[in-house]
C-alpha cells in the first residue's frame, strides 16, 4: 500500500463561490516582504553572504565575509524603498499584509511603527531570511517557535499568518500546529482551502511567485515596470472576468522593499492600482480579512476520506460497490490511492483499474455475482440493499404478473446464451427501455455482451459511490 499526499483536484470543476464582500468580483491581496536585515550575513551569524533577489546578476554567496554591495541593495529596501511604498498605499488607503522576517522587523522599529500606524497585518516571514530546505525538523520547529517570540515582542502581539518563502518539506505541517489563522507556503490555488492539521483545520491561503516582483532579479523576468503593469493588468482582466460569471477568485500580487522600491519599478505598479482601482467589485483586503471572511462563509468540514481510512474500514464501506465482490476493494487499497482518490470520481477510477485488470474469470465471478432482474431472488427480499433500490427505481419491484412473466424468460434466454445474468444501470432507465435493451442485447455475441455487462457493472458502481462520497 501507498498513499500518494500531494492533492491534484483541489476544487476541481466546481470551485465554491467566494463571496467576497458587497458582491466583490475579485479580492486583490497586496503583500509586501519585510526581509532587510533579515537576510543571510556574517552579521547575523551566517557561515556567508546573501545571494537571493537582489539586482546583483549572477550574485554568489561569500563565505565568511562580509557582501557590501548586497548588503546596500537590501539596506535600499529598508531606508528608501518601504517608504516609496509606505507613502503609496496609505496616500490610496490600500492595505497590507506585510511578510516580516522577524530579525528584520527587531532591526526596523520605526518602519514597524508605521506598519502598525497604517493598519497594516504584520504575518511572520520566519525568523531569519534563510534557506529552510536542509534544516533537520527540530532546528526548524525550534526557528518557528523563535520567529513567534520576537515577533511578537517587536509587534505586540502574535502573528495572525505564515509565509517562510525559502521552506522545507516539513514547513506546512509545522507552520499548521502552531494555530495560525492562514498559512501560505503554497501557490496551487486561486482560493484559499482548509487542510487537516491534526485535531484542527488550518486555513491555507495560497500565495503567488509568478505575480510577484521578485521577477525583476530572477531569469526569465520584468525588464522594467511596464511589463510588470502588463502582467499584473492581464492576471487581473482573467480573473475579474470569472468573478463576472459568477466565480470570484483571489489575486495575490508580491512584493519587496528593494525591489518595486525602486523608482523604475515602482510606476509599472502604480499604473496597475490605477488600473485596479478604476473598476468597481474589487476588494483590496489584508490576509487576515481573507481568512475572516473565508472561515465565516466556507468554514471547515470534515468527510470521510477513502484514501485515509485503513484497510478494515475502506473494505467495510466499499467492498459492497461491485456487486459481492470485496476483492475489487480489496486491491484497490494497496493502490496508490491520495486525495484526489476521495471523491467518488477518484475512487470509481481506482476500483475500475482493479476490475479492468483482473483476470476474465475474476471479472465473470463479478458478473454472475449480480442478481437476475426482477428474478427470483428479488421476490424472495432476498437482493443487496443497493440492488433492491436500483431495481425499485425503475418500477422492477412492482411488475404486473405479465411483465415478471417477460423478464423471467429473458433472464432464462440471456443466461443460456451468455453464462451470466443481464446486468444493466437500471437508474438509467425506465422499465420500458429496460426490456427494449433486454431484447436487442439477446442478438449480441457472447464477448461483446461481456464486454458490454462489465461496462455496466462500471455504471452501476459510479453510481452507488456517488451516493456515498461527494
Amino acid at each position: 500500500m501507498t498513499r500518494y499526499p500531494r492533492n491534484l483536484l483541489g476544487y476541481g470543476a466546481s470551485p465554491p463561490d467566494a463571496q467576497w464582500p458587497q458582491g466583490a468580483r475579485i479580492a486583490v491581496s497586496l503583500v509586501l516582504n519585510y526581509e532587510e536585515g533579515g537576510e543571510n550575513s556574517i552579521l547575523h551569524g551566517d557561515a556567508a553572504s546573501e545571494a537571493f533577489l537582489s539586482d546583483i546578476a549572477g550574485a554568489v554567496p561569500w563565505p565568511g565575509q562580509r557582501h557590501w554591495n548586497m548588503e546596500s541593495l537590501y539596506d535600499y529596501g529598508a531606508r528608501a524603498g518601504f517608504w516609496r511604498l509606505h507613502r503609496l498605499f496609505t496616500g490610496r488607503g490600500l492595505p497590507v499584509t506585510v511578510y516580516g522576517v522577524a530579525t528584520a522587523l527587531a532591526r526596523s522599529p520605526e518602519q514597524v511603527a508605521a506598519m502598525q500606524s497604517a493598519g497594516w497585518e504584520i504575518a511572520s516571514h520566519g525568523l531569519k531570511w534563510i534557506d529552510h530546505r536542509d534544516m533537520p525538523e527540530e532546528q526548524e520547529r525550534a526557528a518557528i517557535t523563535g520567529a513567534i517570540r520576537l515577533h511578537t515582542e517587536v509587534t505586540g502581539s502574535r502573528p495572525t499568518g505564515w509565509y517562510t518563502g525559502r521552506c522545507s518539506v516539513n514547513t506546512v505541517r509545522l507552520t499548521a500546529e502552531q494555530g495560525f489563522d492562514w498559512i501560505s507556503d503554497v501557490y496551487d490555488d486561486d482560493l484559499p482551502y482548509w487542510i487537516k492539521a491534526g485535531a484542527r483545520d488550518q486555513l491555507v491561503i495560497p500565495y503567488t511567485l509568478e505575480a510577484n516582483d521578485m521577477r525583476f532579479a530572477t531569469a526569465p523576468g520584468y525588464i522594467d515596470g511596464e511589463q510588470f503593469f502588463r502582467y499584473l493588468k492581464d492576471s487581473f482582466d482573467v480573473l475579474y472576468a470569472e468573478g463576472a460569471a459568477g466565480a470570484a477568485k483571489m489575486f495575490s500580487i508580491g512584493l519587496h522593499c528593494r525591489l518595486i522600491g525602486r523608482p523604475g519599478k515602482i510606476a509599472g505598479l502604480q499604473r496597475f492600482l490605477d488600473y485596479a482601482q478604476g473598476h468597481d467589485a474589487v476588494w483590496f483586503p489584508r490576509r487576515i480579512d481573507i481568512a475572516r471572511h473565508w472561515a465565516a462563509t466556507h468554514p471547515p468540514g470534515r468527510r470521510e476520506r477513502p484514501s485515509l481510512m485503513d484497510r478494515a474500514a475502506f473494505v467495510a464501506r466499499f467492498g459492497g460497490v461491485f456487486e459481492h465482490s470485496p476483492w475489487v476493494a480489496e486491491r484497490a487499497f494497496a493502490l496508490e490511492l491520495g486525495p484526489a482518490h476521495d471523491s467518488a470520481t477518484g475512487l470509481h477510477n481506482a476500483l475500475c483499474r482493479v476490475f479492468r485488470s483482473a483476470p476474465a474469470g475474476d471479472r465473470l465471478g463479478v458478473l454472475t455475482a449480480h442478481p437476475d432482474l426482477a428474478g427470483k431472488l428479488a421476490q424472495a427480499k432476498r437482493l443487496t440493499a443497493d440492488s433492491s433500490r436500483e431495481q425499485a427505481s425503475a418500477g422492477l419491484d412492482a411488475l404486473t404478473d405479465a411483465e415478471r412473466e417477460t423478464f423471467q424468460r429473458l433472464n432464462a434466454a440471456y443466461v443460456a446464451r451468455n453464462g451470466f445474468p443481464f446486468i444493466i444501470a437500471v437508474r438509467d432507465h425506465t422499465k420500458e427501455s429496460i426490456l427494449a435493451a433486454f431484447e436487442a442485447r439477446l442478438a449480441n455475441d457472447r464477448d461483446t455482451e461481456f464486454a458490454t455487462a462489465c461496462a455496466q457493472v462500471e455504471r452501476i458502481a459510479a453510481l452507488r459511490l456517488k451516493d456515498m462520497l461527494p
